[in-house]
């Protein structure tokens, strides 16, 4: 089941916009006691006065009972040594391993390495990514660096940071900038709270306790995205396009007929393999034919999750609802291909 799975959580964001402060302060909580944690250099980092021992030249132990690596060449290597000395005793039995990664990395091959290895997806799972924005250069970053502009778009936490030292006008543009470009994360201000930084962590799509609730919040952003356009005039269609500049686009396709799942399938490989590293975010839920409850569904780029269910409808109203975050890629087409695949395959 997708709960037994290790929850794996993805820190990332541009140079030097405060990922490791994030990181240092969610270890402080006591909800993350049995973390496991993979970084780049512990030179980067300064996690001196956490370190318990050091149990070898690339493992220490932090005081909170953590379990800190660096990451040494290939990095399904690194995760699979990690597991190995986990089930051999060597390490204490980490129930969540956090990932931090480099200022200029793009998180879409991390979550492939966890899905498409044979070995990893068996006993791993991607949990929250959360995305660090420097509120002092946050705009210009985005502006200027794709690599900004895609750690932000994939992520499911947006987390502001530097707000202490930021115009409060520059921070009012990058919050509706970020909102613009990924509509359905949450955004937080950094905060010197362990528990708060924590939280950003644990509660995720796949955890049974809290994933209706994130559903419900992507429901309420959806309906957000197309009201916001519709009451803008600008999109007169029903479904609502959220541009990025002329870069990133995010849009709401809707069907109101239940989706034939072999047809709904083959659409969506279609898609991916068309558009590739174009469909950066793709979630919603589905109204399969035969399924009272509605299918949840994610992914980021061309890696999309199992798929999981809910108890219940949230709005007590059965129908597809997805959301897309890509590059260059047109709503229009996207939704009447949809239309057409599940057409065909219903009259069949």
């Amino acid at each position: 089941m997708t709960s037994a799975l290790i929850p794996v959580n993805l820190i990332t964001g541009f140079l030097g916009s405060g990922k490791t402060t994030l990181l240092q302060t969610a270890l402080r909580s006591p909800e993350l006691g049995t973390t496991a944690v993979l970084i780049n250099e512990f030179g980067e980092v300064g996690l001196d006065h956490y370190l318990l021992q050091r149990v070898d030249e690339a493992t220490v132990l932090l005081e909170s009972g953590c379990v800190c690596c660096t990451i040494r060449g290939d990095l399904r290597d690194s995760i699979r040594d990690l597991y190995d000395r986990r089930e051999r005793g060597l390490v204490p039995p980490f129930e969540r391993l956090i990932i931090e990664t480099t200022g200029l990395a793009d998180p879409a091959p991390i979550v492939t390495t966890l899905t498409a290895d044979p070995v990893l997806c068996h006993h791993f799972r991607i949990g929250n990514i959360v995305t660090v924005v420097d509120a002092v250069n946050g705009l210009s970053n985005l502006a200027s660096f794709e690599e900004s502009r895609r750690q932000a778009a994939v992520a499911d936490r947006l987390v502001i940071s530097k707000c202490d030292i930021a115009d409060a006008g520059a921070i009012d543009r990058l919050r509706a900038s970020l909102r613009r470009l990924n509509p359905t994360a949450v955004q937080r201000d950094a905060t010197p709270d362990a528990m708060s930084a924590a939280r950003l962590l644990i509660a995720d799509i796949d955890d049974p306790v809290a994933k209706s609730e994130e559903a419900h919040r992507w429901l309420a952003e959806e309906e957000d995205l197309i009201a916001e356009h519709d009451h803008g005039g600008d999109y007169p269609h029903s479904h609502g396009i959220s541009r990025h500049g002329d870069d990133i686009v995010t849009f709401s396709v809707r069907l109101d007929e239940p989706l034939q799942w072999s047809a709904f399938a083959v659409w969506l490989t279609m898609l991916l393999n068309r558009h590739g590293r174009a469909i950066l975010r793709i979630k919603g839920l589905l109204h399969v034919a035969g399924v009272p409850t509605p299918v949840v569904i994610h992914g980021v780029q061309h890696t999309i999750h199992q798929p999981t269910h809910l108890a219940a409808w949230p709005d007590d109203a059965p129908q597809t609802r997805l959301i897309v975050i890509a590059k260059g890629v047109d709503r229009a087409r996207v939704e009447t291909s949809l239309a057409a695949f599940n057409r065909l395959a219903t009259a069949a």
